[in-house]
C-alpha cells in the first residue's frame, strides 16, 4: 500500500492527482498526518487494491505499486486488480525483491539481520517473486510487460541506482492493452 505516502507526496509535489491506498490503518494515519501538515490534496482510502479495482475500474493513467507485493498473500490478484484499475494503455510500475540466493542474502539477512534497516522478518524469502513470475502474472491479467530493470540500494552513501540485471531488488514497467484479455 502507499505507507507513510512518501511517493504520493511527491507525485502531487509533481503535479500528478494521486490516491493512495493501504490496509493498514497505522501508516494511512502517518499519511494523513503528512497530508495536513504539506497542505497537499491528496486522497487515501483504507481499502485493497481489489476492493478499488471493482469500485473504479479503468480509472488511472498510472498505478505504481513498489514494494508490496512480497507482503501479500496472493500477488497474482494484486496484480490483477492494478491491470483493471488503470485505463487502457496506462502504465503500471512494480517493485519487488527478487527470490534468488543473493536476494535472500543482501535483502533479508543484510538489510534485516546485519544492518538493521528493516525489522527483523520483515521479509519471508517463500514470498519474494522472481521476475518471470511477476511477468507472468501480468500476462495472465492481459497485461504486456514493457521493460524489467535491476534496482539497488547503498546504505552507506543512502542512493538508488536504477539499471543492469535484477538480482536483488528490480523494477518493472507494463502497460495495460486496449482490452483486457
Amino acid at each position: 500500500g502507499c505507507g507513510g505516502g512518501l511517493l504520493t507526496e511527491a507525485m502531487t509535489r509533481a503535479g500528478a492527482r494521486v490516491t493512495g491506498i493501504d490496509i493498514a490503518e497505522k501508516p494511512l494515519t502517518v499519511a494523513r498526518l503528512h497530508q495536513v501538515e504539506s497542505g497537499l490534496e491528496i486522497e487515501y482510502r483504507k481499502q485493497t487494491a481489489e476492493q478499488l479495482a471493482e469500485q473504479a475500474p479503468a480509472t488511472f493513467d498510472i498505478v505504481c505499486c513498489l514494494e508490496m507485493l512480497e507482503h501479500v498473500p496472493d500477488p497474482a490478484s494484486v496484480v490483477r486488480a492494478c491491470l483493471e484499475l488503470v485505463r487502457p494503455g496506462g502504465a503500471l510500475f512494480f517493485s519487488t525483491i527478487n527470490r534468488s540466493p543473493l536476494a535472500w542474502a543482501a535483502a533479508i539477512v543484510g538489510a534485516e539481520y546485519v544492518l538493521r534497516l528493516l525489522p527483523r522478518g520483515t521479509h519471508r524469502y517463500d514470498r519474494l517473486l522472481r521476475p518471470s513470475e511477476l511477468a507472468g502474472f501480468i500476462r495472465a491479467a492481459g497485461g504486456r510487460v514493457e521493460r524489467i530493470e535491476g534496482m539497488s540500494y547503498n546504505p552507506f552513501s543512502r542512493t538508488v541506482t536504477i539499471g543492469g540485471a535484477p538480482r536483488v531488488n528490480y523494477l518493472l514497467y507494463a502497460r495495460r492493452p486496449e482490452a483486457l484479455a
